[in-house]
């Protein structure tokens, strides 16, 4: 995806890439405040409770390097969208489920799409911007988004699991997915 080969300004390139590390990063810090309500609500056991974290950090760690290769070999576009697609849809999938195996094989799904969109969208953001200051100032905002997005994870998981339920800390990811897919 070179942005200025295409005619496309590459800070909105930059907005909609830190948009979508944003939402993976949050996701993986938000899950964090709701684990009582959800061990309550689904009536999990500590054990299985803490693969509700694992799973996705598993998987996220675990298919870095491939989400990375995959970029390479089959176009850092097609990598992003393919894994906002299975994040967007694992998050979904974890909002409905409706008992502890379910939930945890999503959040592994979730993962998996994590692994995808991080590395294609730090590439993206590296041959977008020219070296120099300008993909400096690019990387900079990247990284600043994502230390934010940990952040506002656990400010806002506590703020949907008191005002809404637990489920909505999977929902509130699905507008931001459907949106950096459609604008992207």
């Amino acid at each position: 995806m070179n942005a200025r080969a295409h005619g496309v300004d590459p800070w909105l390139v930059l907005v909609l890439v830190c948009l979508a590390q944003f939402m993976v990063i949050l996701d993986a810090t938000i899950v964090n405040v709701a684990l009582p309500s959800i061990q309550a609500d689904l009536g999990l056991s500590e054990s299985n409770l803490q693969w509700i974290v694992n799973a996705y950090a598993l998987l996220f760690g675990g298919f870095l390097l491939l989400g990375g290769r995959a970029g390479d070999l089959i176009g850092r576009k097609r990598v992003f969208l393919a894994g906002l697609v299975l994040f967007t849809a694992a998050s979904f999938a974890c909002g409905v489920a409706n008992g502890e195996t379910m939930l945890i094989i999503s959040r592994g799904i979730q993962g998996l799409g994590a692994a995808l969109v991080s590395p294609a969208a730090l590439s993206i953001v590296t041959t977008t911007f020219r070296e120099g200051p300008e993909r400096t100032k690019a990387l900079g905002v990247w990284a600043a988004i994502a230390v934010g997005g940990g952040a506002v994870g656990l400010v806002l998981g506590g703020f949907l699991v008191e005002t809404l339920s637990w489920p909505w800390i999977f929902f509130v990811n699905i507008p931001v997915g459907i949106a950096a897919f459609l604008f992207s």
